[in-house]
């Protein structure tokens, strides 16, 4: 006979919490085990307690693959923009871009500017993927042929990517925080740029005075040398930018995502055999390949041979496992008796705000950026309804918790794409996020000082539910809860 189903209890619940990180720590650092294995481990861990509070196996495997499921949209914009790389820099199109920027861009005021083309890049697109697979990658070799910490310039780069990816209604992860937390798309963007406005300008200046103080150590003849190079290996003009102005163009107007980052991957293609001097089959085959080049310049070459669906294929298994591990958490209740003991606790704008931020943080632990969404819109948006905080002070707490924690997370999607793409680990650049880290610092002291935390009015909420109970029952159907 099968047991009852229960809520995992609270030993239950630190139990698979604790043995998470167990895992995560002996795996990766003391037997330096692939990160693939400690999640897979996970998975077993979880299935022994939803195995103890009543599910069958079958269950599991139901909730295992529905997880996965919800992320195979990230997992195909991975796919596509890693074509998109390959062609992209086989093309010239990136070459142009570090070419340019070393011609154009000032060592004192290079870390803000990177910051500042990622963040027009993110928002023009909607995608901090792309931003940092294309934009970004050009940022680091800029930043390596002036002598800048690769970890540092990887900072700017994703905290601008992260502007974007946070704020643009192009986004997808905008588009879906505003949907679950059930408010209007432009009202939740209003809602972010109180936090994201003054962190923006807070990290540009930091990373101002930050360039600044690097360019003593700066050999401005690496950058002529670079330039020599990229010269020698790669036709380089203004019309190689073309694919990157059509892609940005397309986006804007609200095209779809995947299948415009494919058209921009194919004509990297079309410029790589018109104007690289590769035939249509090489350059064809680098959407899956990737680039190859030797130039004789180590950081160059590090850059450069890149790209290709097989450069995303270690990063798309990881994120597989890792989303495993959240519809697992989710199917056995781990997540919903985290939210229970959260909602107790939470009794407050500060503490309620702070209870999305680690719900958000522990999706991007357990699945990546689309789970963080669920679980801290899902976990916490109750406790605003009962505190009557307005939904878009949730939306708003939603975006800092799971998009702009993704990169910090070394096996979420973001932070996986991120060290993988830009050549740098997680926690090399984790001190560097500035942008991020100020939207969460920022976050907190609103809730705690009451700043920008709206309420809704109680007592219209009771009319407008009265009025929807008196419509429901003329017409003899149930009512809808207010909410719902």
């Amino acid at each position: 006979m099968q047991t009852e189903k229960r809520l995992p209890s609270l030993g239950e619940t630190l139990f698979v919490l604790i043995g998470f990180g167990l895992i995560m720590i002996l795996f990766i650092i003391k037997f330096d085990i692939s990160i693939h294995l400690a999640l897979l481990t996970t998975w077993f861990l979880i299935i022994m307690v939803g195995l103890k509070i009543g599910y069958n196996y079958r269950e599991m495997q139901k909730g295992l693959l529905n997880g996965i499921s919800d992320g195979l949209e990230a997992v195909l914009v991975l796919l596509s923009v890693g074509a998109l790389i390959g062609t992209w820099i086989a093309g010239g199109v990136v070459p142009s871009i570090i070419y340019y920027g070393l011609a154009i861009i000032d060592p004192n005021i290079f870390l803000m500017a990177a910051f500042i083309i990622c963040t027009v890049t993110s928002i023009a697109t909607g995608t901090s993927f792309g931003s940092a697979g294309t934009a970004g990658i050009a940022m680091m070799a800029i930043g390596a042929s002036f002598g800048f910490p690769l970890p540092l310039v990887a900072g700017a780069v994703i905290s601008g990517c992260y502007v974007g990816d946070k704020l643009s209604p192009l986004s997808d992860t905008t588009v879906m925080t505003a949907s679950l937390s059930k408010v209007d798309l432009i009202d939740h963007i209003k809602s972010m740029l109180t936090v994201s406005l003054p962190a923006w300008v807070i990290a540009a200046v930091l990373f101002l005075i930050t360039g600044f103080f690097f360019n003593g150590n700066g050999d401005l003849s690496a950058a002529t040398s670079t330039m020599a190079s990229l010269n020698e290996y790669f036709s380089i003009s203004w019309y190689m930018l073309i694919p990157a102005i059509v892609v940005i163009g397309l986006l804007a107007f609200k095209m779809p995502s995947i299948p415009v980052i494919l058209f921009g991957a194919f004509l990297g293609t079309i410029w790589a055999y018109l104007f690289q001097g590769a035939t249509f089959l090489q350059a064809f085959n680098i959407m899956y390949a990737g680039n190859s080049i030797e130039s004789g310049v180590a950081f160059i070459d590090n850059l450069l041979n890149r790209g290709g669906i097989v450069f995303m294929l270690d990063v798309i298994a990881l994120i597989i496992f890792a989303l495993g591990v959240g519809g697992l958490m989710e199917r056995i209740g781990v997540l919903r008796a985290i939210g229970n003991y959260l909602s107790k606790w939470a009794n407050n704008p500060g503490k309620t705000t702070v209870s999305t931020l680690l719900a958000g943080f522990l999706g991007n632990l357990f699945g990546g950026a689309y789970v963080s969404i669920i679980t801290a819109s899902k976990i916490t948006g109750d406790n605003y309804d009962r505190q009557h905080i307005d939904r878009r002070v949730l939306s708003r707490n939603t975006e800092a918790g799971g998009t702009i924690t993704t990169p910090m997370v070394p096996w979420s999607d973001g932070g996986v794409f991120m060290a993988t793409a830009l050549g740098v680990s997680t926690i090399s650049y984790l001190p560097f996020l500035w942008f991020n880290l100020l939207v969460l610092l920022i976050s907190v002291i609103y809730g705690f000082t009451n700043k920008f935390i709206w309420y809704t009015d109680s007592n219209t909420n009771v009319s407008e539910e009265i009025v929807e109970l008196e419509e429901s029952n003329r017409k003899k159907e149930p009512a809808t809860p207010v909410g719902s």
